[in-house]
């Protein structure tokens, strides 16, 4: 339970709607032409009418009609209830919704899977004359198990049978998922690509009929490997539009464990030969050459010096007692802070060295826990004031419970099922993981009077908003509203928090602590609640290797919740002949509580780290679950990524829907760089809804600041392409959907060759703490020096093209409707706008 998405094994409350085998599935709500002018509502993406959608599934094309399935909630705006949601297109821009495709029942969810057309009628499903199509999707049961099964359609997929048989593959596995299925011609068999998610691996399988499954090998763990893999897609492509040159592509959704930090989608490259895929990249990997620091092949630490227990007196030589086994060390020794378990924290520091390379490359394992530049890293005691709660109890006292998340007592400590709680103070607290994550319910104080600066409390759990449809929070009421909320991190280790009440003295006030999740992390835990005229501080919990310069911690590295350890680096040009130190950090008692390193090495040149030299899809926040058509006309391989990201995805502030699906993207194998890369570009048809003429630009020069484009070129929905000339800019690109202090920025930065979106000061970005932030994607310049690049801005999203479609960065905004400015900007010199044009784009829903 580490990771905020809802865990795909949760067998959620059976539903009292009836629901038949075998019968035309429901309708979606009809919702009048209005209902598609809500605030942020995409105008270019497709979204269901109304409630939670997620993954692309079953992308099939037939009889004309480009076909989407997706993951759908047919009973509310919060992921649940798994089913099938369909839309058809003619061109993959004007979509149709049409009625549920397949719905959950009383002992299965529907999770995703693939569309087929049977055309030989192999499955004896349908006719030759009348093919049927074929879901093969993976039956959730409410036992946790997870298995492949069948659904088909005679009707153009707008009716569903499920096959008799079902499942028709089932391994007795709770994490086996996401079947892709596709006639394998050389064999004349069909061939599935399906995930072993916690395994990190892909099984492939062929069957003759689609109903009995042989396995015929497997990939995998290679490239990315932070988090469970899902949603495999595997295709063959042209290199270079050459047919007689062909290349396989396995694609694999990871969550976590992305590039930018959550949901990602990496890819492979490769052979198939009918039965194993091998990857041209073997993963192997040799970091630049350099000094090394210190490689802890000694028997002691040496002039390093150590605080607390956690890294023993030397270095460690391979696990552990009680530790999994290791991988990724250099050498024997390393640093390892799990002595006595994640409980030990301290800390392990270099002597002070003269920063005279560019590059310090080390490799780190261990917790995924950050440093904190707020946090405190001295133990401080409960602030003084007037204690609101301290749940030392053997009842709530006059606090009121509702609901069964609470008990009828506080907690003391952990929970039956729950990982290890730590962080609070004395033995109670109040802990809402009663009867685990499914149980629900509220605690609210009684009213008093806020006659101190600041409400200091212990909190954690899960990290679920109160703007989301099931919050876990801490909330303070005046006058029956919420003025304020803090909600956990996804950790069971509690920590401070504090609330500035400097406008709010002499009212009267309520707190209630809240949970309304169900799903993973759906609990909520908090201690000692202080009214109090002093400001408590987060205490650090960080697991990292940080770099520190005059005292302070200038750049940091943590673990990946990993017993590998992988290749990190810190930049030192900016600290040239500076005296600098490296502290390696235990602070943390939790789950994951514990750090490695090991082969610290000066270098010229920095090291690249397992995520960077992985192959990504894409490299924003909000693009996951990828998977391309089946059956595409002209042989095309297009592809669709749900644009929203597991970190947040139940908290982004929409309504009655949640979620939007990628534009559709044509993919090529082009040789950029000197290496294969797997490109995109909108679909051609996208042009269909550009409006009027288009904004033209040629040959100005971009002065360092901001330059605001002509007025007729504002919008919330824009499709604009671009081509610079850096001159002498350290930075420069566009600023979309700017005004009212509010700008998404889309730039390039030339020292680093890197394409970027920063969505700091987009516009609502407080509703969850993963998501303001700055994504990059690596991009060189043309052979002529130029930076090309295509931007598709929607009324809460941005898509962007950089080069030939290789660096595409895809992200998720939310401004006002009045920020709509378009301008250009440079920094640190002039950079050329070579070329610009700018289209308004229609509505796909006005055809």
């Amino acid at each position: 339970m580490r990771a905020s998405r809802p865990t795909r094994r949760t067998s959620l409350a059976v539903l009292a709607t009836a629901v038949c085998l075998g019968l035309t599935a429901g309708s979606p709500a009809v919702a009048d032409t209005s209902q598609f002018q809500e605030q942020y509502r995409p105008q270019v993406h497709y979204t269901p009418a109304q409630n939670w959608m997620n993954d692309p599934n079953g992308l099939v094309y037939y009889q004309g009609e480009y076909h989407l399935f997706y993951q759908y909630n047919p009973n509310g705006n919060s992921w649940g209830d798994m089913s099938w949601g369909h839309a058809v297109s003619t061109d993959l821009i004007h979509w149709k919704e049409l009625p549920l495709a397949i719905p959950r029942t009383d002992d299965e969810m529907i999770f995703s899977g693939s569309v087929v057309v049977d055309t030989d009628n192999t499955s004896g499903l349908g006719t030759r004359k009348n093919p049927a199509m074929v879901a093969v999707y993976t039956s959730a049961y409410n036992d946790g198990r997870q298995a492949q099964s069948l659904a088909y359609s005679t009707d153009r997929g707008r009716t569903w049978t499920k096959y008799t048989g079902n499942p028709v593959l089932d391994i007795g596995s709770h994490a086996f998922r996401d079947p892709k299925v596709q006639w394998y011609a050389p064999t004349r068999s069909w061939l599935m690509t399906v995930s072993l998610a916690d395994e990190h691996k892909v099984e492939f399988y062929s069957s003759k009929d689609l109903k009995s499954w042989k396995l015929l090998s497997e990939f995998g763990p290679a490239g990315a490997t932070g988090g469970g893999w899902e949603c495999p897609d595997f295709f063959p492509l042209a290199v270079d539009g050459d047919p007689r040159h062909v290349k396989w592509v396995m694609v694999v959704n990871i969550n976590p464990g992305g590039i930018a930090g959550g949901s990602g989608a990496q890819y492979f490259v490769g052979d198939f030969d009918g039965t194993t895929f091998t990857p041209d990249d073997n993963g192997s990997y040799t970091p630049p050459a350099g000094t090394v620091l210190q490689d802890f092949e000694q028997a002691d630490y040496g002039a390093w010096t150590t605080t607390g227990t956690a890294f023993g007196t030397a270095p460690a030589t391979g696990s552990l007692p009680g530790q999994s086994a290791i991988t990724g060390i250099e050498g024997t020794g390393h640093a390892n802070s799990f002595h006595d378990g994640d409980s030990t924290t301290g800390t392990l520091t270099s002597p002070a060295f003269t920063a005279t390379s560019d590059y310090l490359n080390f490799k780190v394992g261990g917790g995924n826990h950050p440093h904190n530049p707020n946090a405190v890293t001295d133990p401080q005691p409960t602030p003084t004031g007037t204690v609101l709660a301290d749940f030392e109890g053997d009842t709530y006292g006059d606090w009121t419970a509702t609901g069964t998340a609470f008990g009828t007592a506080p907690a003391q400590g952990t929970l039956p099922g729950q990982q290890s709680v730590t962080g609070y103070t004395g033995h109670g607290l109040a802990n809402s993981f009663l009867q685990g994550d499914a149980t629900t319910g509220t605690l609210t104080s009684p009213t008093f009077t806020i006659d101190k600066k600041y409400l200091d409390f212990q909190i954690g759990g899960g990290t679920h908003p109160a703007n989301s449809d099931s919050p876990t929070t801490v909330e303070l009421v005046v006058d029956g509203k919420t003025v304020r909320s803090a909600t956990g991190s996804n950790n069971e280790q509690l920590d401070w928090a504090s609330w500035d009440l400097s406008d709010l003295q002499g009212k009267t006030a309520q707190i209630k602590i809240v949970d309304q999740n169900t799903g993973g992390w759906g609990h909520i835990n908090v201690d000692q609640v202080v009214l109090s005229d002093t400001q408590a501080k987060p205490q650090s919990s960080e697991t990292a290797v940080n770099l520190i310069v005059d005292g302070q911690v200038v750049q940091s590295a943590t673990g990946s919740d990993s017993e590998t350890l992988h290749w990190a680096s810190f930049d030192l040009r900016p600290y040239k002949g500076k005296q600098v130190q490296v502290q390696i950090a235990d602070l943390n008692t939790g789950g994951w509580g514990h750090i490695m390193a090991d082969q610290f090495t000066t270098a010229s040149q920095p090291a690249l780290s397992t995520l960077q030299r992985a192959h990504w899809v894409d490299f924003g926040k909000d693009f996951y679950a990828a998977v391309t058509y089946n059956d595409a006309p002209r042989g095309e391989r297009t592809m669709i990524g749900w644009m929203s990201d597991w970190q947040y995805a139940g908290n982004t502030p929409t309504t009655p829907w949640r979620s939007a699906q990628s534009l559709p993207r044509t993919l090529q194998l082009r040789t950029v760089g000197g290496r294969l890369q797997l490109t995109q570009q909108p679909v051609q048809s996208l042009n269909t809804l550009r409006q009027g003429p288009a904004v033209a630009l040629n040959h100005v020069t971009v002065r360092p600041g901001t330059t605001a484009l002509p007025s007729r070129g504002n919008g919330k929905a824009l499709d604009i392409d671009a081509v610079f000339s850096p001159t002498d800019a350290k930075k420069f690109g566009l600023k979309v959907r700017t005004g009212a202090g509010q700008e998404t920025v889309i730039g390039y930065d030339t020292a680093n060759q890197r394409l970027y979106v920063d969505r700091t000061k987009s516009g609502a970005v407080d509703f969850d703490p993963n998501f303001p932030g700055v994504q990059t994607a690596p991009l060189k310049p043309q052979k002529d020096g130029k930076i090309h690049i295509r931007v598709v801005v929607d009324w809460s999203s941005v898509e962007v093209f950089g080069g030939q479609g290789e660096a595409v960065i895809t992200d998720q905004v939310f401004p006002d409707p009045s920020s709509q400015g378009v301008q250009l900007f440079a920094e640190g010199g002039s950079a050329r706008l070579d070329s610009l044009k700018l289209w308004h784009l229609g509505s796909y829903r006005s055809k």
